[in-house]
């Protein structure tokens, strides 16, 4: 039973890639798992496998799951690779959560006639690289606690810090008012020029 080694590359950071043996007589769906394993990926997002040729022409689709079903598309599950692979150096085109764009190139690069015994398939045989990360993580902003760490105590101790913010500020902007006559606010220049008036008028018998 002929086992295939492929290498799959990362479209965009072409110094990162796997090998990855896997028997001709498996299916799609145990290829995509492996890739994701090996390069740390959660697999449970879409993806489609696009046989292609050597220009990288997508042809034949073979999707994960019927969520992303296109007319003409087969599930990987029921795809044996042996039925798709027709060129020893076969290439294949690899789209894996659409919205994020990871895309990779897969290319045949040898074919063994005989599995391992000690083997168990698919398994990833060489590994180059560090792969980039799947999910980018915003950092908090200094002094704020990481939303992910943050226990309810700890948000509601925030939240209060903020409400006195608030208070403080409001109560420091109206502190260079004076209350004077009907509750008017007016401030210290004019609160002056009233006692001066004041003083000016003649007392009253």
């Amino acid at each position: 039973m002929a086992v295939y080694r492929f290498r799959i590359s990362f479209e965009e950071y072409d110094e990162v890639y796997r090998d990855i043996e896997i028997r001709s007589v498996q299916n799609f769906e145990e290829f995509h798992l492996a890739i994701q394993q090996a390069i740390g990926f959660d697999a449970s997002k879409p993806a489609s496998f696009f046989m292609s040729n050597d220009l990288w022409k997508k042809g034949q689709e073979i999707i994960y799951s019927t969520e992303n079903n296109t007319n003409g598309s087969v599930l990987m599950k029921k795809s044996r690779l042996c039925d798709f692979i027709a060129d020893p150096h076969q290439k294949i085109y690899y789209v894996f959560d659409q919205p994020s764009q990871w895309t990779f190139f897969i290319e045949l690069v040898k074919i063994l006639p005989d599995g391992d015994a000690g083997k168990t398939y698919p398994v990833c045989t060489k590994i180059n690289g560090e792969a980039p990360k799947q999910y980018l993580k915003v950092e908090p902003p200094k002094g704020v606690p990481d939303p992910e760490f943050m226990d309810d105590d700890m948000f509601n101790e925030l939240l209060a810090e903020d409400d006195t913010s608030e208070t403080d500020e409001v109560e420091g902007d109206g502190a260079t008012d004076v209350v004077a006559g009907m509750g008017e606010g007016v401030d210290e220049e004019e609160y002056d020029n009233i006692e001066e008036s004041s003083e000016d008028e003649p007392e009253r018998e």
